[in-house]
């Protein structure tokens, strides 16, 4: 698959995609406001509702799904956030760490850097991609288990920030070995984060200590009797339904044809990732625009709100659009379903 793949983007009409999106490049910052400042507001507030209501109550039940929706929608800003020119959207980018990025114990830091190699044509889909593994060339049964193992995360990050992180700042070996383990929103569990520089953020280290203050506020005034046990439990609860839904987006992303040495043009890039256009349950699952990650990989800077209109220009307008179309699926289940039965072909050939 990946041979033939390589052979189909030698063809890929790349100069004619980019004249016909070329418009579509500049951030509109209003939406980007308004509709983080809506996902964190409702999300807080169902967030809320969950804690000091029943949780078995229909109440309770419907605050939970929306907190969650709603929160996980707030936090795959990170995403564009990541991607922002550099020297842009500062005030953005601190009101998202300070309202959500903290409150999830996800800073920006844990993005910036590591997501903006997975796009560099000599680190995609190799063995220096953290974001990528071979999960369509691989015994299909192991990616059941990336996802299941989501569930687990949050008490990862928990033990992350709340004791190692700490300790860390104290014991220097241990320190390094947080930056290289244990700081990186990858999928790759042997990925090794490379020394920070300045394109991981200049303030990485306050962003952390920040996530540490955070999370112990939370238990002194727990312990104080001011904030519910439950506070935790939902917190608990609601990160680990967002992090399953991502993981099974993530197995979405992408085709993961290669096995890890085979250096990728953003053509091929393209053809190895995925477009789910769907409609209001893509959103759900894939928000901010990430339900085109196909598209996203053929225009890492455009901004989330431009890849729909970007994807409609393409396929109706290219003079042969049957490449473009190769990267779309009609659904999260068809897209995953794919990618099983190609990492089953895998194994038996």
């Amino acid at each position: 698959m990946l041979k033939q793949m390589k052979s189909m983007a030698q063809d890929f009409p790349l100069r004619e995609a980019r004249a016909l999106v070329k418009d579509l490049m500049k951030a509109n910052q209003t939406i980007y406001w308004t509709d983080f400042l809506l996902s964190i507001t409702l999300g807080v507030l169902a967030f809320t509702t969950a804690v000091i209501v029943d949780s078995f109550s229909a109440t309770g039940i419907i605050a939970y799904f929306v907190a969650v929706f709603a929160l996980y929608r707030a936090v795959i800003f990170i995403h564009e956030i990541v991607h922002f020119k550099k020297g842009t959207m500062r005030a953005f980018k601190i009101v998202w760490n300070i309202t959500c990025g903290f409150m999830v114990m996800v800073p920006a830091f844990m993005y910036q850097g590591v997501h903006l190699d997975h796009h560099k044509r000599d680190i995609y889909g190799t063995d220096r991609d953290g974001e990528y593994l071979p999960f369509g060339a691989r015994n299909p049964w192991q990616n059941i288990w990336y996802v299941a193992s989501s569930v687990f995360l949050p008490g990862l990050i928990i033990l992350r920030y709340i004791i190692l992180t700490p300790l860390g700042w104290l014991i220097a070996p241990l320190g390094r070995l947080l930056w290289q383990r244990a700081s990186s929103l990858t999928i790759d569990l042997n990925y090794c984060r490379p020394q920070a520089v300045e394109r991981d953020g200049k303030f990485w280290r306050l962003q952390e200590i920040s996530a540490v203050l955070y999370g112990w506020t939370a238990i002194i005034l727990w312990f104080y009797g001011l904030l519910p046990a439950k506070f935790f439990v939902v917190w608990y609860a609601v990160m680990s339904l967002i992090l399953l839904i991502n993981s099974l987006r993530t197995l979405g992303a992408h085709a993961y044809r290669n096995p890890g040495d085979e250096k990728m043009t953003i053509a091929e890039q393209f053809l190895d990732s995925v477009d789910v256009p769907g409609g209001f349950l893509s959103a759900l699952w894939a928000p901010v625009g990430l339900r085109y990650h196909a598209t996203h990989h053929l225009f890492p800077n455009m901004p989330y709100h431009s890849l729909s209109t970007a994807h409609r220009r393409l396929r109706d307008n290219l003079p042969d659009n049957s490449l473009y179309l190769q990267a779309s699926r009609p659904t999260l289940f068809h897209a995953m379903k794919t990618l099983w039965h190609e990492a089953a072909a895998s194994q038996r050939s």
